[in-house]
């Protein structure tokens, strides 16, 4: 299998305006989510991308089309990566959501949160891990298992796909911290996904890249864990 980066869409006019947007049309990348966005031709020159996959909403788009334009790449989008149906919930003040019943079960039990109107987040994540490891499936095997390729979407459906990684339940996935340009990478394996990063805002990307092997029966089965750790060997 290959490796995938998930990288959440860069910040949007509106992050930080204390309204959750949802799918709501028409939400831009902002003059840091521009910046941003720039940023990450330089940031993963080192990392090779076999594709480019994004959710079909527009500051995901605007994310990736510096680094799709530098690579010569043709994003394609998907829907099952698309954010959170919030329903009703769009486009409201999270001052007020917070005093919501169902604010709680979000925070305390999201696998029973199903937004009125909307979807629910066990819905969320189904959809979205169907989706990662069905194109991971295909990218390995169109070029080949150190194949590395680039996912763009948005924070709660980046931490549903990295809670599966982890093997942690959906009720934990609040734990986990996927800020906006941030980067995660995980390793599909036929008996376990790795998780190679995990919200990296800033630090070299070039070791998620595999090696290839010195000799043959040089590294363990592809799924092993190597006891101790990873040697760190670069390409």
């Amino acid at each position: 299998m290959a490796i995938v980066v998930l990288l959440r869409h860069a910040r949007s006019s509106a992050n930080g305006s204390g309204v959750l947007a949802g799918r709501s049309p028409g939400v831009e990348l902002d003059a840091t989510g521009r910046t941003q966005a720039a940023a990450l031709v330089n940031r993963l020159a080192q990392v090779p991308l076999a594709g480019i996959v994004c959710s079909p909403l527009l500051r995901c788009q605007q994310t990736v089309e510096p680094l799709a334009r530098a690579r010569g790449l043709d994003p394609v989008t998907e829907d099952s990566l698309s954010e959170v149906d919030y329903g009703d919930w769009t486009g409201r003040e999270l001052k007020t959501l917070v005093k919501e019943k169902l604010w709680s079960v979000v925070q305390q039990h999201p696998s029973a949160a199903v937004f009125p109107a909307g979807e629910g987040l066990a819905n969320v994540q189904t959809r979205a891990v169907g989706a990662v490891r069905a194109y991971d499936a295909r990218i390995a095997a169109e070029h080949g298992p150190r194949a590395v390729w680039l996912l763009c979407s948005h924070g709660d459906v980046l931490k549903a796909i990295i809670a599966d990684a982890l093997g942690q339940h959906l009720d934990s996935f609040q734990r986990i911290v996927v800020n906006p340009a941030s980067v995660s990478a995980i390793h599909y394996t036929e008996t376990r996904p790795f998780v190679l990063r995990l919200n990296d805002n800033g630090g070299e990307l070039a070791s998620i890249v595999p090696p290839e092997p010195e000799s043959e029966g040089d590294e363990p089965p592809a799924g092993d864990a190597v006891p101790g750790g990873p040697t760190g060997r670069s390409a």
